[in-house]
């Protein structure tokens, strides 16, 4: 039976996850974007060996299951830190590694897959025409990726990025696997509490709508700036 009763103590408690979640959600991005960046450039300028490796990357992260990456790396990460530690005469307790720590890196594994091909793709719909015109008026490489290449291709890459950003934050919902409490997490955990699982679960959608909704309007705004400035 719906109880509105508990919905505001219910909102409270699972507001408690929302500035944790969306700090690991941020950490992930950043760092799934700079890893999916550099895969991308390897592949544009086809570099030999590093792009079938980035490739044979993508292929196997974009395959596996997100939960699996997760597992692999909770029970993998702690001894091959140890192995590596061991290695340059370090004296390290990886397997007191933070849960949060795997997440992180074990989602900007899988997501850098995925941001690879929005990178990819933006770099694709790039002139290449611009290019050979800024090279002839004496641009260096440098100014050429700056002031003409980078300004175009982030401006096609903003509409990609915001839905990465909200396919990590459901992502994040997977971390409770390994006793990480995101915002789906606490709504579980608070739910256990009083046992009204639909209203705890219908703050969550709420919080999860908001956030989608200012991420896509931030989103759009800076995309409307830099259409104006190039």
């Amino acid at each position: 039976m719906f109880d509105a009763e508990v919905l505001l103590p219910d909102f409270w408690s699972i507001l408690d996850a929302v500035p944790v979640t969306l700090l690991m959600a941020v950490t992930v991005f950043i760092c799934s974007t700079l890893l999916g960046g550099l895969f991308a450039f390897i592949e544009h300028r086809r570099i030999p060996v590093l792009r079938q490796l980035v490739i044979t990357y993508k292929i196997a992260f974009k395959g596996v299951p997100m939960v699996v990456v997760i597992f692999l790396a909770y029970y993998g990460l702690p001894p091959a830190l140890h192995f590596v530690a061991t290695l340059f005469g370090v004296e390290v307790n990886a397997h007191s590694l933070p849960n949060w720590v795997i997440i992180i890196v074990a989602l900007s594994a899988c997501v850098a897959a995925f941001q690879a091909e929005v990178w990819k793709g933006a770099l694709n719909s790039f002139d290449t025409g611009q290019s050979d015109a800024a090279l002839s008026l004496g641009y260096s490489g440098g100014q050429l990726f700056r002031r003409v290449m980078f300004p175009q291709i982030i401006v096609a890459a903003i509409p990609d990025l915001a839905n990465a950003f909200m396919v990590i934050m459901k992502a994040l919902s997977l971390a409770f696997a390994i006793e990480v409490v995101d915002i789906f997490a606490q709504a579980q955990l608070t739910a256990a509490l009083n046992f009204y699982y639909l209203e705890a679960f219908l703050i969550a959608v709420v919080f999860y709508m908001v956030i989608a909704y200012v991420v896509t309007k931030i989103a759009d705004k800076i995309e409307a700036a830099l259409r104006v400035r190039t």
